[in-house]
């Protein structure tokens, strides 16, 4: 009897596992069934007077029958008084989506912020000033490597160089300046990895880094600035 008594405890406690396993997997499914992913991007450029919905400012998976719905729902309506940077916070996001969709659980992952630029038609710049800025940068930057010649002496060393390996005096020593002429050139483009708009590889050049290192800055620096939930003064509350 005794023995009839426990094995009738065991298989009632394996009874409620099993109940209770299945209502956990019932329970996930259908929370699966209601999540909301979204994965903000870091910046988008829109027109002016565009409307910024979510498909474009943001990655989204979800359940098939909110899908739809979810790319078309516009989140801002870019204005005249919005200039040209408006920074949209993922609060912001969840509150729209949570306001139609009331049932839904949202998860977001990666940025929490989105740099909405405003992208106005550029001037077209005119032949003479785009020859003017040529020249300028052209004779700048020619005038800049022959300073920095006259600086170090280079003619002078360039002379010894040709006298030692020659034995014979040369005041221009074309010998030495027309390959390192060519050389310095070569050089350039293969530090800047660029000729003219033409890549050499896939690797950045060192500028590039710089210049993504500083769009980096300057979107942070935005993001702070210009979105109002990011910072809460002592005057806020009055």
């Amino acid at each position: 009897m005794f023995l009839l008594l426990i094995f009738g405890y065991h298989e009632n406690i394996d009874l409620i596992h099993t109940n209770l396993y299945e209502e956990i997997i019932v329970w996930e499914v259908r929370v699966l069934e209601k999540t909301i992913y979204l994965r903000l991007r870091q910046r988008v450029q829109v027109w002016p007077d565009d409307k910024v919905i979510l498909e474009d400012m943001a990655q989204i998976i979800a359940p098939e029958y909110m899908l739809a719905a979810l790319q078309k729902m516009v989140i801002y309506k870019v204005s005249q008084q919005d200039l040209n940077i408006v920074v949209i916070d993922v609060m912001k996001v969840i509150e729209k989506i949570s306001h139609q969709f009331k049932e839904a659980e949202i998860q977001t992952i990666g940025p929490a912020q989105t740099i909405i630029e405003v992208v106005y038609k550029k001037k077209r710049v005119s032949a003479p000033i785009f020859l003017l800025i040529w020249f300028l940068l052209f004779f700048g930057s020619a005038l800049a490597i022959m300073n920095f010649h006259d600086d170090v002496s280079m003619r002078s060393v360039q002379e010894k160089l040709a006298t030692i390996i020659t034995g014979k005096h040369d005041p221009k020593p074309f010998l030495f300046q027309i390959p390192y002429s060519i050389g310095l050139g070569l050089g350039m483009i293969l530090f800047f990895n660029h000729i003219f708009r033409k890549r050499l590889n896939e690797e950045p050049s060192p500028l590039e880094v710089e210049m993504f290192n500083y769009q980096m800055d300057l979107d942070n620096y935005v993001i702070i600035s210009q979105n109002k939930e990011s910072i809460k003064r002592i005057d806020d509350d009055d």
